[in-house]
């Protein structure tokens, strides 16, 4: 692997020969991955729009990237818009990784790791901008890095043509329009990132709105079903038409797994009943299978565990001390145990 260190240039600037040297020049400093062929050869040009850079890459096969090591040592500044303009990119960042076409865009981040590969020839424009321009924190931009954004959508379809006009009249450009349409395009970047986090962040509030309704028809198909035996948690799924790894998934937030909480549930139901008809002193036994328990000895483990006593004591002190002791959970209070 190549690497050169990053430096200014001037406006209007064209390199040819070693793609990868000039990226790191310009755009921020990266590896080339070793080629059996040796670098990457094209060419790439720059161009200034005040802070705004323009930087047009042509070349063939290609993959950088810019490592930790690499962010360690120069962290910089700046965020880069790709776009093709013919061929395609995979771009990686921050945990994700999407091919750009052309007709799209996308945000990187080159204060932080990332790596771009093409694996045919391409020409792809790279607009670089100080970060602090945009006055947005990091990590408002980590949504948005690493996605590919179609060029008619929202505030993309008012950035893109812009951009792509600054590629085709960046030589008969005056420095003071050019000036100008940088900080325009500042100013639209941070619009698009507002834009795309707002949209996360209510599609992330519907997420949990319906996450909601689901754990609470969930719940209540639980209670439908206390009395079956053969309620479990791949009946409930099958319900609900979803996967059990995504029913374990949406309880991951509450206090209890589904298993538990049926076992929970039935026990509360038993001791309702058991206290509810302690005068006509209907057995054990009876009441634990109305409630789905098959097993005599694990329903008295469950029921002690959450109620601090096995039931036929738990009943006598009900019996004894009247209804209010229904209320607060026995000496144990703890989470029944397992299903058998």
């Amino acid at each position: 692997m190549s690497a050169a260190p990053g430096r200014a240039a001037i406006s209007g600037t064209r390199a040819t020969g070693d793609v990868a040297r000039a990226l790191s020049r310009w755009l921020a400093p990266v590896l080339e991955r070793t080629r059996q062929d040796g670098p990457a050869s094209g060419s790439v040009a720059l161009r200034h729009f005040g802070y705004l850079r323009l930087i047009i890459c042509e070349s063939g096969p290609l993959h950088l990237t810019r490592g930790e090591e690499s962010v360690a040592n120069d962290a910089g500044d700046a965020i880069a818009v790709l776009i093709p303009r013919s061929g395609s990119v995979r771009l990686v960042q921050d945990g994700r990784g999407t091919r750009v076409e052309s007709g799209q865009l996308a945000l990187v981040d080159l204060r932080r790791a990332f790596s771009v590969e093409q694996r045919e020839r391409a020409r792809i424009l790279f607009f670089r901008l100080p970060a602090h321009a945009l006055h947005l924190p990091v990590s408002a931009l980590r949504t948005v890095t690493a996605r590919p954004l179609a060029l008619t959508d929202g505030v993309t379809a008012l950035l893109a043509p812009l951009l792509l006009g600054l590629d085709e009249s960046a030589a008969r450009m005056p420095a003071a329009a050019g000036e100008r349409l940088g900080g325009i395009v500042t100013e639209l970047v941070a619009a698009l990132v507002h834009e795309f986090t707002e949209a996360a962040a209510a599609e992330d509030r519907s997420d949990r709105t319906g996450r909601r309704r689901l754990i609470g028809k969930v719940r209540q198909y639980i209670d439908r079903h206390l009395d079956d035996p053969d309620l479990s948690v791949e009946r409930i799924a099958a319900a609900h038409l979803i996967s059990v790894r995504y029913l374990h998934r949406l309880f991951e937030g509450e206090d209890v797994t589904v298993s538990r909480l049926i076992l929970r549930r039935r026990v509360e139901e038993c001791a309702r009943e058991l206290a509810r008809r302690a005068r006509v002193n209907p057995s054990v036994s009876v009441v634990a299978s109305r409630w789905g328990f098959r097993n005599a000895a694990h329903f008295s483990r469950a029921f002690k565990a959450v109620h601090g006593y096995p039931p036929q004591e738990w009943r006598r002190r009900v019996a004894g001390a009247g209804s209010a002791a229904l209320a607060e959970p026995g000496p144990a209070g703890v989470e029944p145990p397992a299903a058998a």
